[in-house]
């Protein structure tokens, strides 16, 4: 790849001549001139102006009669910082200047006339002025030898690439360390030596690349290349980034207008934004796919956690242990007693759905029992803790570091963190959490081991909690016995009833006789649509309401089972799921009773004569997102769809999404199968983890989403991709059909070819087109690590909507 001199414009500058100060329009200086200073006294009034005003240079308050000196933008609301000369050494507010000496050489001076900084210049020529570009770049200029630059400041970032500003090889984005603070953070952006631009946790103990985390050591699978030893990145003035080793990526409101800045922020994530100048507000016009929050190394520190039981990510520590800086979770969390080299004095907690990324042993082992893997940790002293993989080839994870910790709930996951006997509890326990920095707060579950041999305080606790379980058990048995009589002798119902009646009070919603439901249906006459659990009907209930029954097969769980697992969908509850009113769990009968959606299922109005706008295919697309997501993140227990295609996208009167068909994955257990034989999901929509006997988590939906949006956009339906002949063994006519299709398009027609013909040119716009159809080829990425989370899906299709 070349690089055009172009980019290296912005080196030139127009002269500037005019006295100090200046009299323009623009308040402030248009220059420092050799023997001149800016005093830290007069900050409101001596500071350097670009020609244009978009940018100020000067002194900038960052705490209590502290004070560095900036670089800002002018125009936004509170003066957002893009350069610091002096970030972890700030000066006093009193008699404090920088100065540019008669010897060339720009110095930041302290109230005592000690020199914080300097530019480390030299010039002879008494035509030296200090600038302030447009560009946003200070820089030392001879004004008599053609305007040549001795300095720029676009050499020495601080967390901000502007417009025209490079980044080379000896260039490094260096993040704040905290929210409002400016000093030096722990994450870097730069390029590494094999010619790759990367973001860097570089922490006080330990430093490791966390993007593009690159699967084996292949970049190239992240769309990079190292063959290219120019190693420069350059953000240009119509918002698009292009770096050596072909990163490449646009802002949303791509285009000549907004003032924008690409900033590392202090949570290690890489962000684009664009100036309103309307409002002084900043709004994210880019984000990277595939980094969540959580999955950026050292966000919580050392036995921190991540975690999204809310929008924001949550750090917490591990029960027991304390938080070492209440201010900065990067310092991360430690024991309350120090972890003995004796081990027994050590013992293990369990902690569920959670992993600890990298830092594994040289001692990782494959196919070795639970007990050798425990044993082998606890036996070695630079062993903190163990993962254990639950998918049968014995996999032993001993970890040198537990930092990078995160908790999903889809994760299959278990840490063994070795801890201090002495803090083991005596029962199951729920991690605690904390808010700071404005992280929110979560909880999740772990188990503790507890080994109470020869202590006769932990046997005393040991009858407390048995005589309490015991007390408890009277309790619930008096309960049960109670509700039995009522529900048998005082409401004479058969004796079904009385074991399931209390439990459908619990869940809020209806039991249903199967009477009851033949009625509604007129015996099943209307049916509205079929599927792979059965068919569904409309009814009409006795107080007049219209439901969607779904009449289940091939149920092979007793009543007891099937009423739990519906216990777990009558509770989910979100505007883009469609709602169980109630059930029947009669013998063999198995029926759920749904919400009736008038406009039926996605594929009836996208391939019938219906017209269906495009607003309206990109809202279809947005509300499936945050129901899926939902599912996946935000319910009480972890729910995969396992079947997602327009069949089950319903549409209510107003033509939002509701999704249908969620939680037969937990009535139909083997969907969780590995084997495809097994699936139930329906072909041109499966993943490809389905064909290779691997563990299905939700990235799988992530994929079968990815498709019903390429249908959305093209107005095809996968399945006139799949050949007739097609077998279930087949991996390319099973999966690649309607995506190659899609990338082959764009490749040799453009994007336009894609769009459904359906659709004119005047109703809709090719911003909005653009990100749905790269966040589409985004999450049918065969690799399921490259695929974002839903609520990452969610995320940009919201924030392109709010850009536009």
């Amino acid at each position: 790849m070349k690089f055009s001199g172009i980019f290296f414009l912005f080196l030139v500058a127009p002269a500037i001549t005019r006295s100090q100060p200046s009299s323009s329009s623009w308040p402030g200086w248009p220059s420092l001139r050799k023997g001149s200073s800016l005093e830290i006294d007069k900050l409101e009034t001596e500071f350097l102006v670009s020609p244009k005003g978009t940018f100020s240079a000067g002194f900038h308050k960052v705490g209590i009669n502290a004070f560095c000196f900036s670089i800002w933008f002018t125009k936004s609301l509170e003066k957002t910082v893009v350069w610091m000369a002096n970030r972890d050494k700030p000066v006093n507010g009193k008699q404090s200047r920088i100065t540019l000496h008669k010897n060339g050489n720009l110095i930041l001076s302290d109230a005592s006339g000690s020199i914080v900084w300097s530019t480390d210049t030299f010039s002879d020529s008494s035509a030296v002025e200090a600038q302030l570009l447009e560009t946003g770049n200070l820089v030392l200029i001879d004004q008599v030898e053609k305007k040549k630059i001795i300095w720029g400041s676009f050499n020495f970032p601080t967390d901000t690439l502007l417009p025209l500003q490079p980044l080379v090889i000896n260039t490094t984005l260096v993040s704040k360390r905290s929210k409002g603070t400016y000093l030096t953070g722990v994450y870097n952006m730069k390029f590494d030596d094999n010619n790759v631009l990367n973001l860097v946790y570089n922490g006080p103990k330990l430093s490791s690349i966390y993007w593009p985390r690159v699967p084996g050591g292949n970049v190239f699978v992240t769309g990079r290349t190292p063959y290219n030893s120019s190693r420069i990145a350059i953000l240009d003035e119509y918002g698009k980034f292009l770096s050596s080793d072909l990163l490449a990526f646009k802002a949303y409101d791509y285009g000549i207008g907004p003032k924008r800045r690409l900033t590392l922020d202090y949570d290690g994530i890489l962000r684009l934004y664009s100036l309103d100048e309307s409002t002084g507000l900043w709004e994210i016009s880019w984000l990277p796919f595939n980094l969540d929050s959580c999955l950026v190394d050292g966000l919580c520190g050392e036995y921190g956690i991540c975690s999204y039981k809310n929008p924001k990510p949550t750090c917490y520590c591990p029960n027991g242990f304390i938080r070492i800086d209440v201010s900065d979770w990067s310092k991360g969390c430690r024991p309350p007693l120090k972890l003995s080299d004796d081990k027994a004095k050590v013992d293990f907690i369990e902690l569920l759905n959670t992993d600890y990324y990298g830092y594994d042993l040289e001692t990782y082992k494959l196919g070795v029992s639970f007990k050798d893997c425990r044993n082998s940790c606890l036996t070695d002293v630079k062993c903190k803790g163990f993962g254990y993989s639950l998918d049968g080839q014995g996999q032993c994870f001993p970890k040198s570091f537990l930092v990078n910790g995160f908790h999903t709930p889809d994760s299959h996951s278990v840490i063994h963190m070795k801890v201090p006997k002495e803090i083991i509890p005596s029962s199951r326990m729920e991690l605690t959490s904390e808010k700071a920095d404005g992280l929110s707060c979560s909880s999740t579950e772990v188990i503790f081991n507890n080994d109470a041999r020869g202590e006769k305080s932990n046997k005393n606790g040991y009858l407390k909690y048995l005589m309490a379980f015991v007390a408890a058990f009277a309790v619930i048995e008096v309960i049960c016995f109670a509700l039995w009589w009522w529900f048998i002798y005082r409401k004479r119902v058969n004796e079904e009833l009385v074991n399931m009646g209390y439990i459908a009070l619990a869940l809020g919603f209806k039991r249903f006789t199967y009477s009851e439901l033949k009625r509604a249906t007129k015996n099943f006459k209307e049916e509205i649509g079929k599927g792979g659990f059965g068919s569904v009907y409309k009814g009409i209930l006795d107080d007049g309401r219209v439901v969607a029954v779904k009449r289940l097969e091939g149920i092979l769980q007793g009543d007891a089972e099937f009423w739990a697992e519906v216990s777990v969908i009558g509770n989910i509850n979100h505007r883009n799921l469609v709602k169980l009113w109630g059930f029947c769990a009669q013998k063999d009968h198995k029926l759920l009773v749904y919400d009736y959606v008038e406009n039926g299922s996605l594929d009836q109005v996208l391939y019938s004569s219906k017209k269906l706008g495009f607003d309206q295919r990109y809202n279809i697309a947005v509300g499936t997102a945050k129901g899926l997501s939902y599912l996946h993140e935000e319910c009480l227990e972890w729910v995969l769809h396992c079947d997602v295609k327009p069949q089950n996208i319903l549409l209510d009167d107003s033509l939002e999404a509701k999704v249908s068909d969620f939680g037969m994955s937990k009535l139909f257990k083997e969907a969780y199968d590995v084997g495809f034989s097994r699936v139930r999901g329906t072909r041109g929509y499966l993943a490809p983890e389905w064909m290779m006997n691997l563990k299905i988590d939700s990235k799988a939906d992530v994929y079968s989403y990815g498709i019903v949006v390429l249908e959305l956009i093209s107005g095809k339906c996968v399945s006139s991709f799949l050949s007739n002949s097609a077998t279930h063994n087949n991996h390319n006519d099973q999966f690649n059909h309607l995506v190659q299709w899609v990338t082959e398009k764009m490749n040799q027609e453009g994007l336009k070819e894609v769009i459904d013909p359906r659709l004119s040119d005047d109703e809709f716009d090719q911003k909005k087109v653009e990100i749905l159809v790269k966040v589409a080829l985004l999450c049918v990425q065969e690799d399921r690590s490259l695929r974002p989370a839903m609520s990452k899906v969610v995320e940009l299709l919201l924030q392109i909507d709010r850009h536009i």
